[in-house]
């Protein structure tokens, strides 16, 4: 079914998956394959948001997502301001509220933010005039991870429309579970969820996804998996007997793999738990693509910063 084009984001913020079309979220794939060259060059860097300051929020701990934001701003040649909640005034218990006007005082063009509760950069996004990026909001969405994950999927199998995707693992306290169904439903996708039932959101089947309480149907012919590693430090009790019975169960092993199509994608948005979710034989082996997912965050973190600024169709043409 064709997309319907968008030459614009609608919005001044990205805090979800849930308000694109589909013509945007095209605009942004489209666009970060124009920036994923830059990377190429000898200098990898063009004057497209010189002048303009982003602030990185990070209330929890990141490392691929900051790192890439903070690359991603660079090669845009951002002014960058980086807060996190240890090394601010939020360990003195200060208010998301008055956090926010302080760093407006400052007179930041965007914020990018991940918070422990969910809701939180949608908050914000009403209180301030910069531009909101989330980052990752408690157990509700990451969306700039949903978007590089559809780019991979896209630039390896040419498409995204009639892709069976498998997400495996710890989907009750995924975010990124949550903004890869709502994206890969708008794009034509068919999505199936497999966790153990402790592991399962209440409801899964109203995100418009397939359920499954076993990895190997679930497996069955898909074109993409992706493994997510079991949330610890967001679950208070112990959902599953021990980490070996875990992975005998829901592993992802070689063996498990060859259930799915031959060609079939292997993704991981990190950090991995290697011999837990993943077989390091699968995470290593020629069919992952959990490399190239942090090489594409870069360019989908840069698409998303060029347009919110404004850009146009022509992101080389700022260059």
């Amino acid at each position: 079914m064709p997309v319907e084009a968008a030459t614009a984001l609608s919005g001044k913020d990205l805090v979800g998956i849930a308000p694109l079309t589909p013509g945007e979220i095209q605009l942004i794939l489209d666009t970060a394959e124009e920036l994923l060259e830059i990377a190429r060059r000898p200098i990898k860097k063009v004057p497209t948001l010189r002048g303009r300051t982003v602030v990185n929020l990070f209330m929890e701990p990141s490392t691929r997502t900051r790192f890439s934001f903070e690359v991603a701003e660079k090669r845009l040649s951002a002014d960058t301001l980086n807060f996190s909640a240890s090394g601010t005034s939020v360990s003195k218990g200060e208010t998301l509220v008055d956090t926010a006007r302080n760093l407006m005082a400052m007179a930041p063009d965007f914020i990018v933010m991940r918070h422990p509760n969910s809701g939180a950069p949608h908050r914000l996004a009403k209180m301030v005039s910069a531009s909101i990026i989330n980052a990752g909001d408690g157990i509700n969405e990451h969306p700039t991870q949903a978007l590089l994950d559809a780019f991979t999927m896209r630039r390896h199998r040419g498409r995204l429309e009639g892709l069976t995707v498998v997400i495996a693992g710890d989907i009750r306290h995924s975010r990124v579970a949550r903004s890869n169904a709502f994206l890969l439903n708008k794009m034509g996708a068919s999505v199936r969820f497999a966790a153990p039932a402790s592991l399962m959101p209440v409801r899964a089947e109203e995100l418009g996804v397939e359920v499954h309480h076993r990895l190997e149907p679930a497996l069955e012919g898909a074109d993409v998996v992706m493994m997510l590693r079991i949330q610890r430090e967001r679950q208070g009790n112990k959902n599953f007997p021990s980490l070996r019975e875990y992975f005998d169960f829901f592993g992802l092993t070689p063996g498990r793999l060859d259930l799915a199509s031959p060609d079939a994608l292997v993704m991981h948005p990190g950090p991995m738990n290697r011999g837990v979710e993943i077989d390091s034989a699968v995470a290593d082996g020629p069919r992952s693509v959990i490399l190239d997912q942090v090489t594409n965050g870069v360019a989908i973190r840069m698409a998303i910063l060029y347009l919110l600024s404004g850009g146009e169709r022509e992101p080389s043409a700022a260059s």
